[in-house]
């Protein structure tokens, strides 16, 4: 559990950077799947030192998904929202209310009873079609990142959102599936790669345009609902004995904790007449 709370404080923070460098970058050509505007945002550095602070979340992340259920991680995961919202008042002078700060409280909340009632993670393999399944999913995002890019910017940045945390949830449940990194043959390895690949793309074209706010929310219950029920239904997944209804109060009360601090992704409006950062 302390690795998933150490990935969220990297992802927490790297969402902030990563949201005004694709703010600050060149406009791409406003399709979902826009390599080139992914290259134009990494010559910026403060996009460079998001993924740099993703890399070592990643890393904590693997650690967590080995030890610990599926959706005690993912909820953990979520939570980075409420770290972004206190990096962005430090890095980005925005103003928290006392309500904005009960809402960090309240995921915190729901951290502590999910720490409490989670269980061993599942001892279950997953099975051939479920890894054949879990690639078939991260091909699909690209293709409805292509459709959603041809949206208005509101329910772009929704659908984008939510498909790019469908693809950071590929990378979750696939993790849990590979036995070796070294089996070139393993459909779940290469889940990891599509989906994690797709995820990014997709979500720096979020970020890039319309509602920050929309595609951080999109991006938490993508990358928490889908690998939860499969790591109960699938995996094994289980609570502590009699404290199943702690950690479903636990994980509704984080993610709703962590969708109330969603706006916090977004860079502040320059002024006119001032550059954007870069």
């Amino acid at each position: 559990m302390i690795c998933a709370l150490g990935a969220a404080v990297c992802f927490g923070t790297a969402s902030v950077l990563q949201a005004v460098a694709a703010r600050a970058a060149e406009p791409g050509t406003g399709s979902g799947v826009d390599p080139a505007l992914l290259l134009r945002a990494v010559r910026q550095w403060r996009y460079l030192a998001g993924l740099g602070l993703d890399a070592v979340g990643f890393v904590l992340q693997i650690i967590a998904l080995r030890h610990i259920p599926l959706y005690a991680v993912g909820a953990a995961l979520a939570a980075s929202l409420a770290v972004t919202a206190v990096v962005a008042a430090r890095l980005l002078k925005v103003r928290l209310s006392r309500t904005e700060w009960g809402a960090v409280a309240v995921v915190c909340a729901g951290l502590l009873m999910l720490g409490l009632a989670s269980g061993a993670e599942g001892t279950r393999t997953g099975s051939l079609a479920l890894k054949l399944g879990l690639l078939a999913v991260a091909a699909l995002i690209l293709l409805v990142g292509v459709v959603a890019g041809r949206l208005p910017d509101g329910p772009r940045a929704l659908v984008l959102g939510l498909a790019s945390g469908t693809g950071f949830g590929v990378v979750e449940v696939a993790v849990r599936l590979i036995d070796s990194v070294w089996d070139l043959g393993d459909p779940a390895l290469y889940a990891v790669l599509l989906g994690g690949g797709a995820a990014f793309l997709l979500l720096t074209s979020a970020l890039s345009r319309g509602s920050v706010t929309a595609a951080t929310a999109g991006l938490v219950l993508g990358e928490t609902i889908g690998p939860a029920v499969i790591g109960v239904v699938w995996l094994g997944d289980r609570t502590r004995e009699g404290l199943t209804w702690l950690a479903v109060l636990g994980f509704a009360v984080a993610i709703a904790g962590a969708l109330a601090l969603a706006r916090f992704g977004e860079p502040p409006e320059p002024a006119p007449g001032v550059a954007s950062p870069g």
